[in-house]
């Protein structure tokens, strides 16, 4: 008699490219102010984005539900381009605020930007067969680092975003995961411009 696999198994992912900034709309960080909860989205009013890179260059509001707090921010102009934020760490990349879904994991930190990156994530993770079908470049799923691809971890890696799930779903101080501190591993590279020709 053969035993259940832990997690539902999908048969097979097909990476089309997708980019990290396609999970950047939305973003579940820790509040500076109270410690729990806050919400990292588009400055209301902001028309809605043609391509997912235009989501790095948006005003951002950071709003807290627990304690009231608001911030916004608007991206660095450079001459007559926006300078566009740059995703990737366990900070957001527009306010440097740690983020809300953050747990231990084979030795390492596992985090994701909200519910819907935790769902793409493990049905990468999960897959026994992974197609890709575009250029690595940009694409998320290629540039995962190789402990959270390796198949001896699948496992401990989907019980990871299991719990990163329910943590989505809380929002007070004492809620928050001991992993979910600023440690300074931001992304490095050099972000990219845009030329609108109007602002935002």
């Amino acid at each position: 008699m053969t035993s259940e696999p832990s997690h539902p198994v999908p048969v097979r992912h097909r990476d089309d490219g997708t980019p990290l900034a396609r999970f950047t709309g939305r973003m579940l960080v820790v509040c500076p102010k109270c410690g729990g909860r806050a919400l990292v989205v588009p400055r209301p009013g902001v028309e809605a984005p043609k391509y997912f890179t235009e989501l790095l260059f948006q005003p951002r509001r950071l709003v807290c539900e627990g304690c009231g707090t608001v911030a916004d921010r608007t991206a660095e102009q450079r001459g007559g381009a926006l300078v566009g934020a740059v995703p990737g760490g366990t900070e957001d990349p527009f306010f440097r605020r740690p983020l809300w879904l953050q747990t231990r994991c084979a030795g390492r930190i596992l985090w994701a930007y909200d519910v819907e990156h935790v769902d793409a994530l493990a049905a990468f993770v999960g897959a026994r067969l992974r197609e890709r079908r575009a250029s690595p470049t940009r694409a998320m799923f290629a540039r995962l680092p190789a402990w959270m691809k390796a198949a001896e971890h699948r496992d401990e890696v989907l019980d990871g975003l299991a719990a990163l799930r329910i943590l989505a779903g809380l929002s007070a101080p004492a809620d928050r995961s001991e992993a979910a501190h600023e440690r300074g591993d931001r992304a490095r590279h050099h972000a990219g411009t845009l030329f609108r020709g109007r602002p935002y």
